[in-house]
């Protein structure tokens, strides 16, 4: 059996906005961005880099989805950003002004810091350890 994971939805409450901050402060590439209805659009962001899963930028519609932006995973850790050179991409976090929730520490695992996106949703920018 193969699988990987295609997408993975992020509650947004404008598409272009956050656009703006994936692909200008956070430096991931615009996959696609469709219209699919005249209020829906099918927008794709990822890491640059990136080979793998992609994030689907959703906006919310409903209020029960407007009261989840910012905390898919009440409160907790929600995505895994992992880099190649975390000073560099830590560093453009700082110059972006993006929220540092946790300043860089070094674990077992790697490099790391906690930071939250424009909606609030809490990420860790990881440098892995080499092994």
């Amino acid at each position: 059996m193969n699988q990987q994971l295609g997408y993975i939805t992020l509650l947004v409450d404008d598409y272009d906005k956050a656009i703006e901050f994936f692909t200008n402060k956070l430096h991931f590439i615009l996959v696609e961005d469709n219209p699919v209805s005249e209020t829906k659009r099918w927008v794709l962001v990822k890491p640059n880099g990136s080979a793998g899963c992609c994030l689907l930028l959703a906006k919310a519609s409903t209020e029960e989805q407007k009261n989840k932006i910012g905390n898919q995973t009440g409160g907790r850790v929600f995505l895994f950003l992992l880099t190649d050179n975390f000073i560099r991409d830590y560093q453009n976090l700082l110059d972006n002004k993006i929220t540092i929730v946790r300043k860089p520490i070094i674990e077992k695992y790697g490099t790391v810091a906690v930071f939250k996106d424009i909606y609030g949703n809490i990420w860790d920018l990881i440098e892995p350890s080499l092994k």
